[in-house]
Parts: structure tokens; sequence; C-alpha cells
């Protein structure tokens, strides 16, 4: 993998800053869209923003649910903010997050993909009175190396970060976020899986994961590390064949939401 180093210049100039964002255009900070009673919470993946969750969350929207998401610390500005945030200041962010959509309505589901999934699961373990748990592409392992995550912790110290490498079959996603990745965040990133498995045992909310055949980044055993974990008498668990690591932006969406809605609508039948 090809390492870029970044300066920790910084620069106002618009130009300068979207240069750091992949689809500067799109929109991705948060948002709060009253419906019904029953609200549900999107948290986005690393270096990513809420254009990630938003196309999900409009269509759940549209069926007449509260919908909500945030722009979670370090996000949406430059990668270097984004080093310089500790996986505690996303954790206190989601748990701000849940607090206002659960004073607008009596019930709330979390759901996250990616990182946003250990999000979901972490305020989970906290909060025993959420309904259930939508987990997309769960990041609860990276699907390198052992030997490669350990060469990129080693290396943190000394090299801001390492460029991604953007699969083709993803150009032309409606995703935003970071054209790198900065080391000390994926070091964070590490501490936070580590801990989530430390606290699966203490998640009883019915549960639905969905993951990609195609996925690249993350280890395809992640769900079932999850649904081992779990104390949960509701465990779903689906494939797109066809899509990748973004799975709720890829071309099986349609798929996507129909297994979300229907779960929905079986958690509160």
């Amino acid at each position: 993998m090809k390492i870029k180093k970044i300066g920790f210049q910084k620069s106002n100039s618009t130009q300068d800053r979207d240069s750091d964002i992949l689809n500067p255009e799109l929109e991705g900070g948060s948002f709060f869209w009253k419906g019904s009673e029953i609200g549900i919470l999107l948290l986005h993946g690393l270096t990513a923003t809420t254009a990630e969750v938003r196309p999900l969350a409009k269509n759940l929207f549209k069926e007449g649910y509260t919908v909500s998401g945030i722009l979670l610390p370090g996000h949406g500005t430059t990668p270097e903010k984004l080093s310089q945030t500790h996986r505690e200041d996303w954790i206190k962010a989601s748990e701000v997050a849940y607090y206002k959509l659960k004073r607008e309505c009596k019930s709330v589901i979390v759901g996250g993909e990616s990182v946003g999934a250990l999000l979901a699961l972490r305020l989970a373990c906290e909060h025993p009175e959420i309904k259930g748990l939508l987990l997309y592409a769960p990041a609860i392992q990276l699907g390198a190396s052992f030997l490669k995550i350990l060469f990129f912790v080693v290396l943190s110290p000394f090299v801001f970060s390492v460029k991604k490498k953007i699969p083709k079959d993803r150009e032309g996603l409606p995703w935003q976020g970071y054209k790198v990745n900065p080391l000390k965040t994926g070091v964070q990133l590490l501490k936070f899986q580590f801990e989530i498995k430390k606290l699966l045992h203490r998640i009883y909310q019915p549960i639905l994961i969905i993951q990609a055949s195609l996925d690249e980044t993350i280890d395809l055993n992640s769900g079932d590390i999850i649904l081992r974990g779990v104390q949960s008498a509701v465990k779903e668990s689906y494939w797109m064949k066809k899509s990748g690591h973004v799975v709720i932006l890829e071309k099986e969406f349609e798929e996507v939401f129909k297994k979300t809605i229907n779960f929905i609508k079986r958690v509160f039948r």
C-alpha cells in the first residue's frame, strides 16, 4: 500500500478544505427529521459523513419514522482534525444524539455502518431500553492480516496517513469522506474493536446484521463474532452478494432497505 505523508499546515480556503474530501458537494452534516414516536438513530462510519446514511434515512423517514444522523467529531473537516480525536469523542457524540432522540420519541432503534455499527453496539450495552440494532458491515474486525495491522500501528507515530484505494465499483457512489486514513485514528479503531468485543455479552436487543460478500475492508467473520457474543434472542443476518463495504449505498440498496423495514416492523409487532 502506498504511504502518503500529509503535513499539518492548515488552510482556510474552500478549495484546500474540499481537496481532503471525496464528493464534497454532497450533504454530510447532522440531521433530525421529525416523524412518529418511533425514532431511528443512524451513525456513519470512520472517515465518512452522514452522506453515507442519508439514502437509508430518507427512506425510513418516508415510512413515517423520526430519523436522526450526526456528523461525528473530526469528520467532514480535515484528516488532521480527525487524527486529533479519540474514540471517546465519537462515543460521547453518539450518546448526546441518542438522548436527544429519546426525548422526542417513545421508542428508539439504533443503527450504523461499519464503525457506526460499533457505536450502535456501544450504545446498546449501556442502554437496554434501546429496542433494536441495525448493523451494516459492522467493523468488529478488519480484513487486513495481523502483520499488516501491526506494521501500521508501529508506523503510526511517524507517518500521518495512508492513501485510500477506492475500488472501481465504488466510483460514482454518493459516499462522502476523506481520501486518506489517518494512522492514529486507525489505532483508535483497533482499541475500540477490542473494547466492543468485551462488551458484547451485555447486549440483549434484537439484532439485524447485513454484510456484503465483496467487502474487502472488514473480516467477513465479523457478523458471526457479534452473533456469538451477544445474548440477543432475535438475531437476523443477511448477505448482499453483489455489494462491497458501503452496503447501504451500493447496488443492492433496495434489498437492504426491504430487510431493514421488515426487521423494524417485527420489532414493534
